[in-house]
């Protein structure tokens, strides 16, 4: 790892430099509109909205979120202010005001850079965070916010050519380049800090797993407000020279329009979630001409060997597992050199160096459940996380490893299969959510006397929010009233936490020190007991 490294100077200018015309971006969406970005385009255009910025009066070591949909604008910026060493944070926006408050509070955001859809979410919070000082729109003008396209128009051509600072900016390594929220245990999202060699770690993911090249033509489908994101469509995909596809398609998923975009521009690597492929296997995928397409890979959750199946009966293709976390970068996968275990995490990656332990920090043996323990030796592994903004890294970071928090076995062959979350975290369609967080919402509810929260099966998410839920003595258990208590989730937060399932109990199974037995209520849900989704 060297001292000093900045991905904006060090890759993306670079790559510029050597090869001005090398596409590193085709975007379309669903009206069919269509940009074409080279290395040399996303250089000079990051250059320009860093000097955007600093007129503004941003500086380094300030914090700015990001809040956009699928546009080349999202990396642009993101570009921009690594290269002004400007620490930044990306939101989903699927999230609420209330969601967006805390993600305020916490990060201590000075700007927020969005799109006109989601403005109103932030003039709603404004004067409730104290930081936050500037707002700007990257597509189109509103009253009391910066426009990006109208700074540019007033921006001279020089403005393309470097960022205007009194000297280079040099970012160490190790200093904290940008931040994700993730779902952890405590009622309210984790803030995750990343340095800037994160984008190095991710060598492990785009090289070495997904086996990108720069003849490659790749498609994450994933939001830009997930660290998602990071591992599938930007640095590592950046890093091996490969162009990203982008698929701006904001409506509802519909499966049956992708197969059609992947034969017409010739898509040749695919990575998304398991949720994704099985929704796709229910399309007539030999309609299609998809010889292009090498390279299949999943990640999030556990893929089905239905799924796989079908996908290889539909593609030609296997799909390709691989293991890490907001946290980190790909820990563990499957690669074509490995005998193809369906299901299976598979090994580790080069420089992460896994155990499974016990409760006391004790290897268990082979085919026994432990929690997954990264051994950190002399030297971080590429790509771990500094820490927590805020928090104590004794409660992942102990005796010389750190705990991931999910549980795995590994079998004689040196495969791990996972086993679970060590802290209960509901893993549903890609995403992860924090079962406090959901139960806290729906507490808001007048009608609600204790609820508990787990993941249930599902047969296009994989595994769907389910809420056990004892009610108040004067409300009666009633579909109307579970679907009241949706309707309540869904306007406090964002649509992907809210239970599909709801059932109500009489009482909650408890331990006698007065804890939810969450094991006895997850097999009640795996045995397929739901009612009103």
């Amino acid at each position: 790892m060297p001292e000093y490294f900045n991905f904006g100077y060090d890759i993306i200018d670079q790559r510029a430099e050597q090869d001005r015309n090398k596409l590193a971006m085709i975007w379309c969406n669903q009206f069919g509109a269509e940009r074409k970005l080279t290395f040399l385009d996303i250089s000079q255009l990051s250059n320009r909205a860093a000097n955007i910025l600093l007129k503004m009066g941003l500086k380094r070591d300030d914090a700015v979120a990001l809040m956009l949909p699928r546009i080349p604008e999202w990396w642009i910026f993101s570009i921009a202010l690594i290269k002004l060493g400007i620490v930044q944070c990306s939101m989903p926006p699927l999230l609420t005001p209330l969601d967006i408050r805390h993600r305020m509070e916490v990060g201590k955001f000075k700007l927020v850079i969005t799109d006109i859809d989601n403005s109103g979410k932030f003039e709603e919070i404004y004067n409730d965070c104290p930081s936050f000082q500037h707002m700007l729109l990257a597509e189109g003008s509103k009253p009391g916010w910066i426009s990006y396209e109208e700074e540019c128009a007033k921006m001279p051509r020089q403005s393309l050519y470097k960022v205007d600072t009194p000297e280079p900016v040099r970012t160490r390594a190790d200093e904290c380049a940008l931040v994700w929220f993730t779902s952890g245990t405590s009622k309210y999202p984790k803030l995750v800090a990343h340095s800037h060699s994160y984008p190095l770690g991710h060598q492990v993911t785009a090289v070495y797993w997904q086996r990108l090249t720069s003849n490659d033509l790749h498609l994450c489908w994933t939001d830009t407000g997930w660290a998602k994101i990071a591992w599938g469509g930007y640095f590592g995909q950046w890093l091996a020279g490969a162009c990203l596809f982008v698929c701006d398609f904001r409506h509802k998923f519909i499966p049956e329009e992708i197969p059609p975009v992947l034969e017409k521009y010739g898509v040749t690597s695919l990575c998304a979630a398991p949720t994704i492929y099985r929704m796709l296997v229910l399309c007539d995928l030999k309609k299609y001409d998809l010889s292009q397409l090498k390279k299949c890979f999943t990640a999030g959750e556990s893929i089905h060997k239905e799924t796989i199946d079908a996908w290889k009966e539909g593609t030609g293709q296997l799909i390709y597992e691989g293991y890490g976390q907001t946290e980190t970068v790909c820990m563990t996968c499957q690669t074509p050199e490995m005998p193809y275990r369906p299901g299976s995490m598979g090994q580790p990656t080069p420089g992460w160096h896994i155990e499974l332990h016990d409760e006391d920090g004790k290897p268990v043996p082979t085919g026994e459940e432990g929690r997954i323990a990264i051994r950190l030796g002399k030297e971080t592994p590429a790509g771990l996380f500094l820490g927590y903004i805020g928090g104590d890294k004794e409660e992942v970071f102990g005796g010389g490893f750190y705990y991931s928090g999910d549980k795995a076995r590994m079998d004689e062959e040196g495969f791990m299969w996972f086993a679970g979350r060590s802290d209960d975290i509901i893993k549903s369609s890609g995403y992860r959510i924090s079962p406090s967080e959901v139960e806290y919402i729906i507490m808001q509810h007048s009608a609600v006397h204790e609820v508990a929260v787990v993941g249930a099966p599902d047969p296009i998410r994989g595994i769907a929010i389910k809420a056990y839920i004892v009610l108040k003595p004067d409300y009666s258990p009633t579909e109307a009233m579970a679907r009241e208590i949706q309707r309540h989730a869904k306007s406090l937060t964002a649509p992907y936490k809210y239970p599909r399932y709801v059932e109500f109990i009489s009482q909650m199974p408890k331990t006698y020190s007065g804890k939810i037995r969450r094991n006895v209520l997850r097999k009640h849900a795996e045995d397929g007991v739901c009612t009103w989704m």
